[in-house]
């Protein structure tokens, strides 16, 4: 296989990268969240979209290749942020094997 060819400059979306961290609700329970531990560059590649009803509402979502410089703490549920645009990993890999980039498949939801 030879090496990925991907010109850093396609790099251009500046994303936060969060992990899960959740709180307690002081009864028992837990409160779902997130921290940035990271902010890098990325390229953005839209895969495909898919749509569905749920409770009445049109909701979509759209999965995603984003391509990150190398990383040996990105695990599948942390996800990556845009502004107000969330990315979801659900798998990654090195496309080359030479630990250069990792590439992300993420899943984007919205309405």
């Amino acid at each position: 296989m030879g090496a990925a060819i991907l010109d850093p400059g396609q790099m251009s979306a500046r994303l936060d990268l969060e992990m899960r961290d959740d709180a307690s609700d002081g009864q028992g329970g837990i409160v779902p969240g997130f921290v940035a531990v990271a902010s890098l560059w990325a390229r953005i590649e839209p895969v495909s979209m898919g749509e569905e009803e749920r409770a009445d509402e049109d909701v979509f979502a759209v999965t995603h290749r984003i391509w990150v410089r190398f990383r040996d703490d990105i695990r599948a549920g942390m996800r990556f942020r845009k502004g107000g645009r969330v990315f979801t990993v659900r798998a990654f890999y090195d496309p080359d094997e030479t630990r250069r980039y990792l590439v992300c498949r993420c899943l984007e939801e919205g309405q």
